[in-house]
């Protein structure tokens, strides 16, 4: 049995949505769904029982529940890089991955949880995953949802007593289905299909530092298919344990992914994309925290055994925006039929 938290969320969601491709509804969700639009990424999934995040560690302590947990995916956090709460963030991002981890060494399983390339800062020394403890320890978020996510991977990398697999996954610019409920957290993708669907035009920052062009400010773009790839190959390799960058390994532009979204959009009146787009004056308290370049060092993934290709740029920007934004039903789809569980869990 695999246990998501997070399982509404954007990652979370289309993690559970690779399982059902793959034949697997012997999944637990944990997430707590609000008054947002969360619960439509799983309006269409296939699983045993939902959890609400509060209660999870009431289920967990009823034994007959946790003996059949075999994998926790841990994707459950607070990701917007906004906010300013440093007590709610270090409550779920650091306290409660503590426990799940403490979990996992108690019952021998395998866990993998979300870090995040936040964590790298402005990249002033690159973006390498394959650091020991005290390169971990130099690196300096920028906010303090990095931090915070900073912290575990230390914590974790310090622990003598492991999961029997444990994998942190330095998350990169990821966009794709499933990510309609960050509103303007959301991907540039989103953001960009939507601005030339309702305006004709594409707004990007102009670049404000030397050696960038306008629009030429660089970003680790990966498509959520290629992370729940790689993730549902980690699940399947249990003797990788570690740190892991988790982009494509190839920085583009903004202008580059304007374009392509652009051009797959279906705009009816089409000038050629580089017309319908427009650069304006980045904010200025915003200049001297932007990131010109962002690249994750994939080297370790790949000689852990991982060769899959990743989609490039042109192919995911097209999958996403004419499979999946273009459409009425926006979200993934084309599940299978299902082996037969029966699902028995029990409450306190």
């Amino acid at each position: 049995m695999i246990l998501v938290t997070g399982a509404a969320g954007f990652i979370g969601s289309a993690f559970v949505w690779q399982l059902n491709q793959e034949g697997i509804k012997d999944i637990i969700l944990v997430d707590k769904l609000r008054n947002e639009d969360k619960w439509k990424n799983i309006a269409k999934r296939e699983y045993c029982d939902w959890v609400d995040k509060d209660e999870l560690f009431d289920w967990l302590a009823v034994e007959k529940n946790a003996t059949q947990i075999k994998v926790i995916v841990h994707m459950g956090a607070i990701s917007a890089t906004t906010e300013t709460d440093g007590d709610l963030l270090m409550k779920n991002n650091y306290e409660f991955s503590k426990k799940l981890w403490d979990f996992s060494v108690e019952r021998n399983i395998q866990y993998i949880y979300a870090s995040s390339a936040a964590t790298y800062g402005m990249g002033e020394d690159g973006y390498e995953d394959n650091l020991d403890l005290k390169g971990h320890e130099s690196l300096r978020p920028l906010n303090k949802y990095g931090y915070s996510k900073k912290i575990f991977d230390v914590w974790a990398l310090k622990q003598e007593e492991t999961p029997k697999q444990w994998v942190g996954l330095k998350f990169f610019n990821v966009y794709g289905p499933q990510e309609y409920h960050k509103g303007r957290m959301a991907s540039m993708v989103f953001h960009a299909h939507n601005q030339v669907l309702k305006d004709g035009i594409v707004k990007l920052f102009k670049s404000h530092k030397e050696g960038y062009e306008d629009g030429q400010q660089l970003r680790d773009f990966v498509y959520i298919k290629d992370i729940v790839s790689v993730m549902s190959w980690l699940i399947k390799n249990p003797k990788v344990s570690g740190v892991f960058n988790l982009g494509t390994g190839k920085a583009r532009g903004f202008y580059d992914l304007a374009l392509n979204t652009i051009k797959n959009s279906g705009l009816k009146e089409y000038k050629g994309a580089e017309n319908h787009i427009e650069f304006v004056p980045m904010p200025e308290d915003l200049r001297g925290k932007y990131q010109y370049f962002t690249e994750a060092n994939m080297t370790k993934l790949k000689e852990s055994g991982y060769t899959k290709e990743f989609y490039s740029l042109e192919e995911g920007v097209k999958d996403y925006v004419e499979n999946y934004l273009s459409k009425e039903d926006k979200y993934l789809y084309k599940s299978i039929i299902f082996y037969h569980k029966t699902c028995n869990f029990y409450r306190k």
